[in-house]
């Protein structure tokens, strides 16, 4: 495996073209995007698809995202482009938005679990566009970790869960957004927000109109319509419990955190500054707003495991619509395996 330092802002055209000839010819490359590191292949290469996904582990009923360079690009991997898809494309892309919609024949059916309907996006991160300009192919990348595991922010992230398994890992430093891209299915009657992200509902909605969201978990071996759809994800390898307010879960958290220090293990709190438990580490969100928190969840998580911790206690965000994206990445990492 190569690792490869290339610069967030002005990537350099020799480091970037060696990436796009690798990705040519099969290989697997990581490349930060703005949410989280991708591990990219040819979306078209059915062969280097399949290495993907043994690769990470990752189960054939979980669809990938193709990222493109731009709109033509888009639509030239599917089959209708409705005017929801326009505005949204104009509106937040490059962006962390991902449009689910028909796709088009040449699209192998690995790459959506066999369903008839592909998510597209155009990256908002430097590296990422160079890449995609640079291959001139539609890349499929979803984050460069094992599946279910926590998701990469950093190069050494990648290099940790994967290893030698993969051919190149281009490392431009932390990205900025930290959780992934909000996913909107353009397949109905109405638009359907199928992952939270770090931006706001709300703000989707002002552009697509009435926008549905209910948290669907498809039974284990059915194809999802999404990437982020599988009950236990994003997960740290210690367990993790989210502790609300109510007097009855304070209680139970300062007992979990006792019994595992009595055993000898470590825990960890991570908090808005409300959560008062004995532990072995402790951090604070600096940031008390939601896209501030996005950005350092995985990478405090990371820590966490570094740390050795056992258990990690961490404080139930706000409700707005606002902390979706961060509430889901919690509660699926805190699913029970």
């Amino acid at each position: 495996m190569e690792l490869l330092r290339v610069d967030a802002r002005e990537p350099d055209p020799i480091v970037i073209g060696r990436a796009a000839d690798e990705l040519k010819r099969g290989g697997l490359v990581a490349f930060p995007t703005e949410t989280v590191y991708g591990l990219g292949v040819n979306a078209l290469d059915e062969r280097a698809v399949e290495r993907l996904y043994r690769v990470k582990r990752r189960p054939a009923v979980n669809p990938l995202i193709v990222h493109v360079a731009d709109v033509p690009a888009a639509r030239a991997l599917v089959t209708r482009w409705p005017d929801a898809a326009e505005r949204l494309a104009n509106a937040f892309w490059p962006g962390p938005v991902t449009l689910v919609l028909p796709k088009r024949a040449h699209v192998p059916d690995l790459v959506t679990a066999g369903l008839p309907a592909v998510g597209v996006r155009v990256p908002a991160h430097p590296v990422a566009l160079a890449l995609l300009r640079a291959c001139a192919l539609p890349i499929a990348a979803p984050s460069a970790n094992r599946s279910t595991e926590l998701s990469p922010t950093r190069a050494e992230h990648v290099v940790k869960s994967l290893g030698d398994e993969i051919e190149m890992v281009l490392d431009a430093g932390a990205t900025d957004v930290g959780i992934e891209s909000a996913v909107i299915d353009l397949t109905g009657a109405r638009p359907r927000l199928l992952r939270p992200g770090a931006l706001d509902p709300r703000r989707i909605a002002e552009v697509a109109g009435e926008l549905e969201f209910t948290r669907h978990d498809p039974d284990a071996d059915a194809p999802r319509v999404s990437p982020g759809m599988m009950e236990r994800h994003y997960a740290p390898r210690a367990r993790l419990v989210v502790v609300g307010h109510r007097l009855g879960e304070l209680a139970r958290a300062h007992e979990l955190a006792a019994l595992v220090r009595a055993r000898g293990g470590r825990v960890a709190r991570l908090d808005f500054g409300g959560l008062r438990v004995e532990v072995d580490v402790a951090r604070s969100f600096a940031a008390q707003d939601a896209e501030g928190v996005a950005r350092v969840l995985y990478d405090t998580l990371h820590a966490f495991d570094e740390a050795q911790v056992a258990l990690i206690l961490v404080e139930a965000p706000p409700e707005g619509t606002e902390w979706l994206g961060v509430r889901d990445r919690l509660s699926r990492a805190a699913a029970s395996e």
